[in-house]
């Protein structure tokens, strides 16, 4: 069941696992209800057991923040990152316990997949231009969603991979700011060799038809430009 949880049938009995939207309508052992309380008060997610009706446990799971992702969120801010937010299927507290742990700036919880990919447009229409990671099947439909959908390669799912923009082939929040400054000097060299290329056509046409250049010279212009623009790209390999 997408975002809420599994039905199966074991031994002859009729099990169901999940959050507390798997059984909307039916009646929650008020015992349970007090447990699950107490278990996301501490920051757990948690999902019931049910055996043929009948409620026979939790499972509370507490998620740890990757090692170092409270320096990778701050070197994104460093790099002109506005804003990072959290998009979870997790209730509120779990996910407000693990954004105060490593520095996000806002939080939206109790998230379906295609509650994912309304919020997704709802902050394009806000900051015009998004990036979301992710590494889930939940993740796929709101990373096509956003202006650069970015994969986390090494424990990524194929359908999250499929609708990435942007794969990091290893499971290495630290190699995200690099991506985007790279990507971001790519740009500006792609520009600066744009500029190049159409500076040098816009004075040579004229030259030539003037006469003010011989089309040898022309020719030995044009060729050393196009040499210019690739030595400019080639900067990109040196790049740290």
């Amino acid at each position: 069941m997408t975002g809420k949880g599994v039905r199966a049938e074991f031994g002859g009995q009729k099990i169901a696992i999940g959050n507390a939207r798997l059984f909307d309508g039916e009646a929650i052992p008020e015992v349970v209800q007090q447990d699950a309380e107490r278990l996301q008060t501490e920051g757990k997610t948690l999902m019931l057991i049910q055996a043929d009706g009948q409620f026979l446990g939790i499972f509370a799971l507490a998620d740890t923040p990757r090692e170092g992702v409270k320096q990778v969120l701050e070197r994104l801010h460093q790099t002109g990152i506005r804003k990072t937010i959290m998009l979870t299927g997790d209730n509120e507290r779990v996910g407000r316990a693990i954004a105060d742990a490593v520095g996000l700036d806002e939080v939206k919880a109790g998230l379906l997949p295609e509650d994912k990919v309304k919020a997704m447009e709802e902050l394009a229409q806000r900051y015009g231009q998004v990036a979301m990671v992710g590494d889930g099947v939940n993740d796929a439909p709101a990373m096509a969603r956003a202006t650069v959908g970015i994969a986390m390669g090494g424990a990524g799912t194929d359908v999250a991979l499929e609708a990435a923009d942007v794969a990091l082939m290893g499971d290495d929040l630290s190699r995200l700011p690099f991506a985007v400054a790279l990507s971001r000097a790519s740009k500006r060299i792609i520009r600066q060799n744009l500029w190049v290329s159409l500076g040098v056509v816009a004075l040579l046409v004229p030259a030539t038809l003037f006469g003010w250049a011989g089309i040898g010279v022309a020719v030995l212009i044009h060729e050393g430009s196009t040499l210019v623009v690739v030595l400019n790209a080639l900067r990109l390999l040196a790049y740290r």
